[in-house]
């Protein structure tokens, strides 16, 4: 290498020497700049991201809950809809049989007739209490009985028989002796051997059970 070329070297050597001091030192400047805002924010962004989690998931267990409370309430208010749906289902199926029944019964009421304060009303009511009752018996072989026994007259008493010597007179329409009358005496009616429409219904039934009906007597009985 020549003198002047040397020299050259070492010119352009210095000048380089300060550009790459230069460019070092804003290198250096650069990368400072560029290395400590980022660490920080680093930094940063690593200190909060729990807190930023646990905040997360309060906030889903908040909304779970709710959620929850919301659910458990709708449940609440469709159970309670379902169970006044079926109260009143219950209330109006009870009251509509109650009134089925009332009905039924008012249908299948029979009122009492009125019958007449004579021999024909008093056999005519004791017909229609012993068809209730289901005994035998026609209006026809009452009225033979009764005209043959009592002659129609309710207050008939037999004072001279063999039942009149033993304490028990035969009395009423049918001339009932009290044995027969209490054995044979229908419920409903009056207890007293002289009431004419008792008098024939425990007498028939009497006739009912002895000769299968009234209209198969044809004498003292």
């Amino acid at each position: 290498m020549s003198a002047s070329s040397y020299a050259g070297l070492k010119r352009l050597t210095k000048a380089h020497k300060m550009s790459i001091a230069g460019v070092a030192a804003l290198s250096t400047a650069a990368l400072a700049f560029s290395l400590v805002p980022g660490g920080v924010e680093e930094a940063r962004a690593v200190s909060t991201a729990p807190v930023a989690m646990e905040q997360v998931v309060a906030a889903a267990h908040t909304k779970s809950l709710a959620d929850q409370a919301l659910a458990q309430k709708a449940f609440a208010v469709k159970a309670k809809a379902k169970a006044d749906a079926d109260a009143k289902a219950k209330a109006e199926a009870a009251a509509k049989k109650a009134r089925a029944e009332k009905e039924a019964a008012s249908r299948g009421a029979v009122r009492t007739p009125v019958f007449a304060n004579n021999l024909d009303g008093w056999i005519k009511e004791a017909l229609w209490i012993m068809k209730k009752e289901g005994i035998p018996g026609t209006y026809a072989g009452i009225h033979k009985n009764i005209m043959r026994e009592s002659s129609g007259n309710p207050r008939a008493i037999n004072n001279w028989d063999i039942n009149a010597q033993n304490g028990i007179p035969s009395k009423g329409l049918l001339q009932v002796i009290y044995p027969t009358f209490k054995a044979y005496h229908v419920k409903g009616t009056k207890f007293d051997q002289y009431d004419p429409v008792a008098n024939i219904v425990a007498a028939c039934n009497y006739a009912a059970d002895r000769y299968g009906s009234m209209d198969n007597v044809n004498s003292a009985y």
